[in-house]
């Protein structure tokens, strides 16, 4: 049976893209909301291999640095023509420090290397997975995907990450060209929050 969350969690990320749209889907319930980059918290080594294994050693590090329960979403770019690369490896394409201009641009040369240009060819799928860890160690996850296609230019300055140049399947606009408000009802984040929601939030 899922557990209910309540007053203060710790959203186990640096990243300030991030925590903004968990801020904005966690407002309506009550929660309140830091992250580990607010607490100055070191950010963990994430040696899995899979979404899940990442988003729990960073959840399990937040919850051992603070006592407090703590979310971790570990997300990433999937395209079916680079074998589901970037994937789990998603952010290192970024570099250090992250230039989401360069990860486009080594999406984008990959896929052309690949020939991959028509639309039909250029299909891609944006993954969220959240773990959810309690003090006592209690677990739950939920999974959220969100399919679209790759287009190039890069087009829309809103969002993060690769969304100026994902358009998700029914829309005419990349991520980047919605407003927060409507990328919160489209995204891959948002239906692994909404699933969070029906369970921990309820």
């Amino acid at each position: 049976m899922s557990r209910k969350l309540t007053g203060r969690i710790v959203l186990a990320t640096h990243n300030a893209g991030k925590l903004a749209e968990f801020r904005a889907l966690m407002a309506p319930h009550g929660v309140d909301v830091t992250s580990a980059g607010e607490l100055g918290l070191p950010v963990p080594e994430e040696t899995g291999t899979t979404f899940s294994e990442n988003a729990r050693i960073k959840a399990l590090a937040a919850v051992a640095a603070t006592g407090l329960p703590a979310i971790a979403d570990d997300s990433g770019l999937c395209v079916a023509a680079l074998g589901g690369a970037p994937g789990v490896y998603t952010a290192d394409w970024a570099g250090e420090p992250r230039d989401w201009t360069r990860a486009m641009g080594r999406v984008e040369a990959e896929l052309a290397n690949a020939k991959a240009t028509t639309p039909e060819q250029r299909g891609a799928t944006f993954v969220s997975l959240i773990a959810v860890v309690w003090p006592d160690g209690h677990t739950e996850e939920f999974e959220g995907r969100a399919e679209g296609t790759l287009v190039w230019p890069p087009r829309g300055s809103f969002g993060h990450g690769y969304d100026p140049m994902f358009q998700p399947d029914g829309s005419d606009r990349t991520f980047a060209e919605m407003g927060e408000a409507e990328k919160n009802t489209r995204s891959h984040r948002a239906k692994s929050f909404e699933k969070l929601a029906a369970a921990c939030l309820g």
